[in-house]
């Protein structure tokens, strides 16, 4: 089986471009949606792995709708609604093949790719493998692809705890660390880069992280998360 530092060499090798590790995990991911039942469930409430698939092709070949769809209550997602159901709507696998393939050339995720993308596969990768009943165990990724993991989570980070009642510190184990938001009384959230993204994004029971501080602080910190 190919492995995604396998796979990443191959990105690189075609035409020199440079190395693309989130070319990689959308590869390692399309052989995770291959192998997994549609009807699934996944880490997103609400969402089969069939509905993921869907927002991944909608989010790069239709960037406005699914716009439009973030605003929508999980179920009455139009876009998203047209690829599952719609007179047009295109089998399961046949989905999976197309978010294989790349957003086209004029989407905003084709020329952004390694900035927006890497963070998208490898979460959306975590809620197939990490849904349903019995959880798969976080992977072993390159280190290189996990050094990116940390460098592109730094602004996601700070957007996603702007208003948090505490300051809030990435820390990982024997690894860097980042203030993500700074006040005088901060949180650790402490993981490897994976675990950090996973818990940024709102997955934070399935995260395998730690929250150190002072004990008022760690809960009016998950108090704000809730």
């Amino acid at each position: 089986m190919t492995s995604q530092a396998d796979a990443h060499r191959a990105s690189t090798d075609r035409g020199g471009a440079a190395p693309s590790w989130a070319e990689a995990e959308r590869a390692a991911f399309v052989r995770t949606l291959h192998a997994t039942d549609p009807a699934a469930p996944t880490l997103c409430e609400g969402w089969t792995v069939h509905r993921l698939v869907a927002h991944l092709v909608s989010r790069e070949h239709r960037p406005a709708a699914a716009l439009r769809d973030g605003t929508a209550a999980v179920g009455d997602e139009p876009s998203l609604n047209a690829l599952l159901d719609g007179p047009d709507a295109p089998p399961y696998r046949d989905l999976v093949d197309r978010f294989a393939a790349g957003p086209p050339r004029w989407s905003p995720f084709s020329w952004a790719a390694e900035t927006t993308n890497l963070i998208e596969y490898v979460v959306h990768h975590e809620d197939v493998r990490r849904g349903g009943p019995e959880p798969a165990e976080p992977r072993v990724l390159p280190t290189d692809m996990v050094r990116a993991v940390w460098e592109r989570l730094g602004p996601m980070a700070r957007l996603a705890h702007r208003s948090s009642p505490t300051g809030v510190v990435h820390v990982v184990p024997g690894g860097p660390r980042r203030t993500v938001r700074r006040r005088t009384d901060a949180v650790a959230v402490v993981g490897d880069p994976v675990e950090l993204a996973l818990y940024t994004l709102g997955r934070r029971d399935e995260a395998e992280v730690d929250l150190l501080g002072r004990p008022e602080t760690v809960e009016a910190f998950r108090a704000a998360q809730r």
